[in-house]
């Protein structure tokens, strides 16, 4: 697992053929503040085109503001994925994933679907972790930043990440973050929500609601 996450992070990180913009995030909700930065960009083959591999890359942490040594200690999750894109697949591609969270490292193998286009991406994927009882992951962005005028767009986004267990003792676990704002050049900003469920029957609800800024570099 290792190996195939540190061979991810090279791949991802080496070369300037990758050419992508960094987008990165700082949402201040109610309980907790968050660091994100995300971004899915083609590598690129020697006459300047989208080559059929797709490097998808996240960082993120959390603090909570009700931290002590003991409880409610910061989160932190890295997300590496490569992925073969074929032309006749339309945006549908396997992809393997390699992550290191606060509970340890994964490698985890799927299928993922791409559409990415000047005002609208749609990049989700469902992978299965290669370890024993593991869970199924199923993630999906949907992003659109639709024109209000010569300089300004709208900013909309939601996240859907959701961990469906194949153990029967084990909880799921339902997030979802969204985003809603204003775009101009190269900035983001608005309101944010992040909101999760835990369990199985009963569930633990979390909220963390407040305001959000990206910047693409």
């Amino acid at each position: 697992m290792k190996k195939l996450l540190f061979l991810l992070l090279v791949i991802g990180f080496s070369g300037k053929n990758v050419s992508a913009q960094i987008p990165v995030e700082i949402f201040g909700g109610d309980k907790k503040t968050s660091f994100d930065l995300m971004f899915f960009k083609f590598f690129k083959n020697k006459d300047g085109q989208n080559s059929k591999f797709l490097f998808f890359s996240r960082e993120r942490a959390v603090v909570d503001y009700q931290q002590t040594r003991t409880t409610n200690l910061p989160l932190f999750g890295f997300t590496e994925a490569l992925s073969y894109n074929h032309p006749a697949l339309k945006g549908i591609a396997p992809v393997l994933v390699g992550q290191v969270l606060n509970g340890g490292t994964f490698a985890k193998t799927g299928i993922q679907y791409a559409h990415v286009s000047k005002n609208m991406t749609i990049f989700g994927w469902s992978v299965i972790a290669l370890n024993k009882n593991p869970d199924v992951d199923l993630f999906l962005l949907l992003r659109y930043t639709p024109k209000l005028g010569e300089k300004w767009q709208l900013f909309t986004q939601i996240e859907l990440i959701n961990a469906l267990p194949t153990n029967e003792t084990s909880n799921y676990s339902f997030t979802q973050r969204l985003r809603l704002g204003f775009k101009k050049a190269d900035w983001q900003f608005g309101l944010g929500g992040d909101f999760s469920a835990i369990g199985r029957g009963n569930y633990i609800n979390t909220r963390n609601t407040g305001l959000f800024i990206r910047h693409e570099f």
